[in-house]
């Protein structure tokens, strides 16, 4: 078994599961990537890493500042644990109906949380967080959807990964849409090695939905990171379909995954 100096040096390198038995046609191999194996538990440990150690390069983030960042969850706890690990202060402004078990994991991390009205869910943190970051000048705000460092982080490490694990034959790549930055950095960079590559983007079917993370685009705040040319089919997925799909994960593959993910695997 490796040994690492830091949890941050496990962020990546995640696992492929076969998962092909799902797929209504059995000549198309369906392949999973596990990044719940992440320490923090999600893809978004990938871009938190990249985001602060880019400022840290070009000095945007120095020793001791404040770190601000809004979220529906996961990235929050990525920032977390990189900030505690850091030895950052962390502020984050999360929608106020998210989960018990998300708030719980951002304490334990030390952060400091700032709700936002529910109704108003992502995009209403966002504009929180964007008026505490005029507040406070001296924070540091890694505005993860506007962040070019999120999607760097998928170019530079999750296509490459996805490359090397399918020996190049990777034909097909499926991706929800939040940030949009896992889409559009592991796109980017497969198409480089396989231009015939399919891309295909998920998002929920309204923006009334209970898949957390993800973003009804035509609706909600389009991130500047966005790229909607690179899909060349996107699939919008029923937060019921989503729900089952997880059950099924769970009951015939034994994987436990969020919604979000399960709702990949319906667009799959």
């Amino acid at each position: 078994m490796p040994r690492y100096d830091s949890v941050l040096d496990t962020i990546g390198n995640t696992p492929l599961v076969d998962v092909s038995e799902l797929s209504p046609n059995p000549r198309v191999r369906v392949l999973i990537k596990l990044e719940g194996t992440n320490p923090a538990g999600s893809v978004k440990d990938r871009a938190a890493k990249a985001m602060i150690e880019e400022a840290e390069k070009n000095g945007s983030l120095v020793p001791g500042q404040r770190i601000l960042e809004s979220s529906s969850g996961n990235t929050a706890a990525g920032l977390a644990m990189i900030a505690r690990v850091k030895g950052y202060p962390f502020t984050v402004v999360v929608p106020e109906n998210v989960s018990l078990e998300r708030t719980k994991v951002l304490t334990a991390f030390g952060a400091d949380i700032v709700a936002s009205p529910a109704a108003e869910g992502s995009n209403g943190a966002m504009r929180r967080a964007q008026a505490l970051a005029e507040e406070h000048p001296d924070w540091w705000f890694s505005f993860q959807y506007g962040n070019p460092a999120n999607p760097k982080a998928h170019y530079e490490c999750t296509g490459p990964e996805i490359w090397r694990q399918t020996s190049g034959a990777v034909t097909h790549f499926v991706a929800g849409l939040g940030t949009s930055g896992t889409f559009v950095g592991t796109v980017r960079r497969l198409r480089e090695l396989n231009p015939s590559l399919k891309a295909v983007s998920m998002q929920p079917d309204s923006p009334f939905h209970g898949l957390e993370g993800l973003k009804h685009m035509a609706t909600a705040i389009v991130p500047a990171i966005y790229d909607p040319q690179l899909a060349d089919r996107n699939i919008e997925v029923e937060t019921e379909a989503a729900y089952a799909m997880a059950k099924r994960l769970g009951r015939e593959e034994g994987l436990l995954v969020g919604l979000s993910a399960a709702a990949a695997v319906v667009a799959g």
